[in-house]
């Protein structure tokens, strides 16, 4: 089916899936950027962090793709030139960043789907709220510890859903159940 043949209703899920989609895409360049920022100025394990964050948004641009294929649409994303400046502020910013989007956007995009009834939008946008509500804690605790977070560390991303953990103390992603042994360790 192609965009244009979407009815009504569910071009508003399409639409969400698009914006979900261009939303991520931005977020996985601008966390790059901000983790060569904290490399250089000797923050480590801000560092990974970002760059655990940039291949879960990665993981959640490429599920809204599929769905957004299904439902007939092309996956479309504008970039954008991402404004570094601190580590500090760049934290503050991914926090802004990552609330929106687990307290307004994503509950929004999913309460539209479950009404349109689209279960394959609804687990998409589910598996993203899930790893953007605990990247916003990974983020605020990092700032809150700024300056302890120089030494390197490994975070561990979920190839299925983009959940990330410093330290996966479980058998299976606790948001779709993938094993752990199978995460990806990013540094």
């Amino acid at each position: 089916m192609s965009s244009s043949a979407v009815q009504p209703r569910e071009a508003t899920t399409l639409q969400n899936l698009q914006a979900a989609f261009t939303g991520e895409s931005n977020a996985h360049v601008r966390y790059t950027a901000f983790a060569r920022k904290a490399d250089e100025e000797g923050y480590g394990q801000i560092a990974s962090l970002f760059r655990a964050a940039a291949r879960a948004e990665q993981i959640h641009a490429a599920n809204h793709a599929v769905v957004i294929a299904k439902m007939g649409g092309k996956a479309q994303a504008e970039i954008q030139t991402p404004a570094v400046k601190s580590t500090r502020e760049n934290l503050a910013a991914a926090i802004a960043g990552e609330e929106c989007e687990r307290d307004v956007m994503y509950p929004g995009f999913i309460k539209e789907a479950e009404a349109q009834k689209n279960s394959a939008a609804v687990r998409t946008f589910h598996r993203a709220l899930e790893a953007e509500a605990e990247h916003a804690r990974l983020y605020q605790e990092a700032l809150a510890h700024i300056g302890q977070m120089r030494k390197k560390t490994a975070y561990y991303v979920c190839p299925t859903c983009g959940y990330t953990a410093e330290k996966p103390a479980f058998d299976r992603c606790p948001v779709c159940n993938h094993p752990r042994e199978k995460f990806e360790m990013v540094e």
